[in-house]
């Protein structure tokens, strides 16, 4: 296990592959922790320097003492890019981490050589709901969220198919600090990126689930209308489509990121701090 001191939390990571390679940043929806990435992590190591993080308040990473805005989510990456000597990173995130992502693209362009945005959208539910799960968690703990979490996360074919995979993850949701997930609901509650995303720079690919009840395709639809020349990949799969559909996903990111690659100079050491 690795941890770094970002600001007022321990954040803990995992690397892979060669750090002399481009570097992409996995960053996890809400929820869930950097587990989640295993189909893509050992794929795309073959040729990137791949670095998945806890979001603050999941998994082994610290909740911190500050208020938890997207804002602070963001700064967790650059942060940890910052400890590392990383200069500029490919970044994918999924859902709550595809709107870190976007606060990145928007606010510290110079960090992201490439963007994708998984199952997200530039305002994710509404603030009256997203106050109300906060509010559900501190009062009664995580259960009532991981209940139906399989049917928000999943179509009933996938978690038919996938029964142990399934209840792994709704078991790390129920394992949850329910104040880290509700610090996050609150970032939510407040996060809407409409406004600024015409600001993002980087070469983007949003990716969206056919099935998403959550972020539907119109939101991909949507995102991707906003940010110039964004892309659209629309996989097979519901919320969390890294893993219901996580050959096609593998195939686009890899391709993405390839191609971002080609169209820049080699990673050199002056890139990195």
């Amino acid at each position: 296990m690795r941890f770094v001191q970002v600001d007022d939390v321990r954040l803990h990571y995992r690397a892979d592959g060669d750090p002399a390679r481009p570097c992409v940043v996995l960053s996890n929806s809400l929820g869930t922790d950097l587990a989640m990435w295993e189909p893509q992590a050992a794929i795309l190591a073959r040729d990137f320097y791949v670095l998945r993080y806890d979001a603050r308040g999941h998994g082994r990473s610290g909740r911190g003492t500050a208020p938890v805005t997207l804002q602070r989510l963001g700064l967790d990456v650059t942060g940890l890019l910052d400890t590392l000597g990383i200069a500029r990173a490919h970044f994918c995130g999924i859902s709550m981490g595809g709107m870190t992502g976007q606060w990145l693209g928007i606010h510290r362009p110079h960090r992201i050589a490439g963007l994708v945005l998984a199952n997200t959208a530039a305002r994710i539910g509404t603030e009256s709901g997203w106050t109300a799960r906060a509010e559900q968690v501190r009062r009664a703990g995580m259960d009532g969220v991981a209940d139906g979490a399989a049917a928000r996360w999943f179509t009933h074919g996938f978690i038919e198919r996938e029964r142990p995979l399934v209840d792994r993850l709704v078991a790390t949701l129920r394992a949850q600090d329910a104040e880290g997930y509700a610090a996050c609901c609150d970032a939510l509650a407040l996060a809407d990126l409409r406004p600024d995303l015409a600001q993002v720079r980087a070469p983007t690919l949003v990716i969206a689930g056919a099935a998403d009840p959550v972020t539907t395709v119109a939101d991909g639809e949507r995102l991707a209308a906003a940010i110039a020349g964004a892309q659209l990949a629309v996989v097979p799969a519901s919320h969390i489509s890294n893993l219901e559909a996580a050959p096609a996903f593998t195939d686009h990111l890899r391709r993405f990121l390839a191609g971002c690659v080609s169209a820049r100079p080699a990673t050199s050491p002056a890139s990195r701090a």
